[in-house]
């Protein structure tokens, strides 16, 4: 029995390994559906069905494996105030930063260290997987090979995609912001509308474009996917196309960076793609201490590296694979007013249009969404150094993160505590 799919009509269709993409189409087709984009990187194919009829036909095609739907994905960006719940927060809204003429360094990029000479990630190309970015910026370098699902130019609408860059590639060049590895070269890939939201499939057909084009030789080698998105996971999912499409990347050595998640009160292994075990799962501190209004009922400020209220946690399993591998700030502090609410204060980065924006979508730019590309650029800096491989950096990563055991802190308040599952803050030294 199939769910009901999470996209109207929508589908994705995987065949026994040696049928071509020629065959699946047609077979499709003949079959009553309208094949949309071919997946060869999983063997299969992404379709409309016009008729819910025509599953049954489908399902009993010679070389069909299996039939599910192409599920909805989202950008990770939380409500930046305590009590109005998770989710995207998104609101498709373009942001138009502020023109700053002197050049900062967030707090999130001090918090996991900044960049210096020959640690810049120089030489490596990174994957952006979002809603696009705003390639005219004059603080980001993209390369001109670009991947959009929608069929356009990657030209970012929405703002979380060109945010996201941002923090992992921000130039050295005296105006705006700096990110973790200036030097690393930026790929555009829109698998997001400009309303925050995307498919398995989009992600599928992108990391398949990653994979076909470091095997034409595309220079630099785009060994980083950063994923700022998710959704939660769904029986099959473990064996189903978004995770083989993973697997198949990781295969080739590129390392994959995922947001855990914004919602709290659920794990990491509940979560897709952050709960797939070939991926790096990124959870979210604060990256400097916040202010506090003089609630009666929580004791000082929340500090430096305190997990984020929102942030999916889940202890990292050795033997599965899955949990949270590392924690990055995903906004820059959280604030205690008088009425005891708790608010956080978005990470500085790049904004659609140019200049820089604390807000994403109208909302503050706070989420795993602003912790993953931390960690991406990190990545880019260790394989810079010599470091490769998804998982020798996980090792590294872990092995090399301070506050192990203490990082993040609970946030004080009983309403607000968390499990202490979540690793140590992102910070890696040759």
């Amino acid at each position: 029995m199939i769910a009901p799919p999470d996209i109207k009509d929508r589908y994705i269709i995987s065949f026994l390994p040696g049928i071509t993409g020629t065959e699946r189409a047609e077979a499709a087709r003949l079959a009553g559906a309208v094949p949309l984009v071919d997946l060869g990187l999983i063997s299969a194919v992404s379709v409309r069905i016009p008729d819910i009829n025509i599953l049954t036909a489908l399902q009993g095609l010679p070389g069909v494996v299996k039939v599910v739907p192409d599920r909805r994905i989202f950008a990770l960006q939380t409500d930046p105030v305590k009590g109005n719940g998770g989710g995207s927060g998104l609101t498709g809204a373009r942001n138009i930063g502020s023109f700053d003429t002197s050049e900062t360094v967030p707090a999130g990029v001090k918090r996991v260290g900044e960049p210096t000479t020959g640690a810049e990630g120089a030489g490596v190309g990174i994957m952006i997987g979002d809603t696009g970015i705003d390639w005219a910026h004059p603080d980001l370098m993209v390369a001109s090979d670009r991947f959009d699902a929608f069929g356009g130019s990657c030209i970012d609408m929405h703002g979380h995609g060109t945010h996201v860059a941002g923090t992992v590639a921000a130039l050295k060049n005296d105006i705006g912001v700096v990110g973790v590895a200036p030097g690393a070269t930026l790929y555009c890939g829109k698998v997001l509308a400009d309303n925050g939201s995307g498919s398995d499939s989009n992600i599928i057909e992108l990391l398949q474009w990653v994979v076909n084009k470091n095997a034409e030789g595309v220079n630099p080698r785009i060994l980083v996917v950063n994923l700022s998105l998710g959704r939660e996971k769904v029986d099959g999912d473990m064996d189903g196309p978004l995770r083989e499409a993973i697997q198949a990347a990781y295969k080739t050595g590129v390392t994959i960076i995922v947001a855990a998640g914004n919602d709290a009160s659920v794990e990491v292994k509940d979560q897709a793609p952050s709960g797939f075990p070939e991926v790096i799962a990124v959870a979210s501190t604060t990256a400097e201490e916040g202010y506090s209004s003089g609630c009666p009922f929580i004791d000082g400020r929340i500090a430096a590296g305190t997990a984020s209220y929102f942030t999916t946690d889940g202890a990292f399993d050795s033997e599965t694979g899955i949990g949270v591998t590392i924690s990055a700030p995903g906004g820059t502090r959280e604030n205690v007013n008088l009425f005891c609410r708790i608010s956080c204060e978005g990470i500085l980065s790049t904004a659609v249009g140019g200049g820089t924006t604390r807000s994403v979508g109208g909302s503050a730019a706070c989420g795993t969404s602003m912790a993953a590309p931390h960690v991406a650029g990190l990545v880019a800096r260790m394989i810079e150094a010599g470091i490769s491989g998804p998982e020798i950096i996980r090792t590294r990563l872990r092995a090399n993160a301070i506050g192990q055991g203490s990082e993040p802190l609970d946030s004080p308040g009983a309403a607000y505590t968390h499990d202490g599952e979540r690793e140590g803050i992102a910070v890696w030294r040759p």
